[in-house]
């Protein structure tokens, strides 16, 4: 949509009141509507492997929203839209990437090393040790005037795993952080020197106390809560007492189908990984 631009304010989607609920064409609106906003400003993300490059504008978290906007969760807009795990270029790609990118240069303002204020890169300060010509758009670096560090968009792995059973149940937890009631999958950030299968069973293990084993991969979702790549593995339970760790999981137990709790909502790699198994054979 070469007119159109995604506006963010924190980790809400920006839409006139008038707009229908977020769709494939709604989540960009026209970039004149920029002058409701006037301390923001509109930056652009190469295209990458997108059919055109994406428009955004960051509203400050403090400015007030005008009366004609509506302040939409990302997550929610993602429940609403279709194939928001498969299709891997569509709509839902094309929000968590403006997404993730947004959220990046706002918490990039300062270099991480010597504190200055930092500028966006450009090819023509690209010199010396910086990434250049290798693939790597140099819009998407910001670069510090006083100590010359380049820093790019972080990308943090996570994993997630559904755990099954012989009896044909599934390994459900409740998280300190979730809302009451809900259950979802064993799921943890990798570690320095760790794969993604030593950090599938140690997260298991740390969290509800159990050793699985065939490990596979199966499907991954960008996650830019905050700034998250999530992959999601399948696992057997193998010995162990299900035991959670009180830490970060409250409560933790086997379920069978026609026995769930509250689940995540849509729009969530966990949400797609337990339909998956909910539309398998028993």
């Amino acid at each position: 949509m070469d007119d159109g631009a995604f506006f963010f304010q924190g980790v809400s989607l920006l839409l006139p009141k008038q707009a229908s609920p977020p769709t494939a064409m709604g989540m960009e609106v026209p970039v004149a509507y920029v002058r409701d906003f006037p301390s923001s400003g509109i930056f652009t993300i190469p295209s990458g492997a997108f059919s055109a490059s994406i428009s955004c504008v960051l509203v400050p978290p403090e400015s007030p929203l005008p009366s004609s906007w509506q302040a939409v969760p990302v997550r929610e807009v993602l429940a609403v839209l279709p194939d928001y795990l498969t299709d891997e270029i569509g709509p839902a790609a094309r929000l968590l990437r403006a997404f993730h990118i947004a959220q990046w240069r706002r918490e990039s303002r300062f270099c991480g090393s010597c504190g200055t204020q930092n500028t966006d890169a450009s090819s023509e300060v690209c010199s010396g040790d910086a990434v250049c010509g290798s693939g790597v758009p140099i819009e998407f670096a910001r670069l510090c005037p006083a100590c010359g560090r380049m820093e790019f968009p972080r990308i943090t792995p996570a994993v997630i795993v559904i755990i099954t059973n012989d009896e044909g149940k599934v390994l459900l937890a409740h998280n300190k952080k979730f809302a009451p009631g809900i259950y979802s999958l064993i799921a943890g950030f990798t570690e320095a020197g760790e794969n993604l299968e030593a950090a599938v069973a140690r997260e298991t293990r740390e969290e509800i106390g159990i050793e699985i084993s065939d490990i596979h991969y199966m499907i991954s979702q960008p996650w830019p809560f905050p700034n998250s790549l999530m992959m999601g593995f399948s696992a057997r339970y193998v010995s162990g007492t299900v035991k959670p760790d009180g830490v970060e999981i409250e409560d933790a137990r086997w379920f069978s189908r026609d026995n769930l709790p509250q689940l995540p909502g849509a729009g969530s790699l966990s949400r797609w990984l337990i339909e998956q198994w909910l539309g398998e054979k028993s």
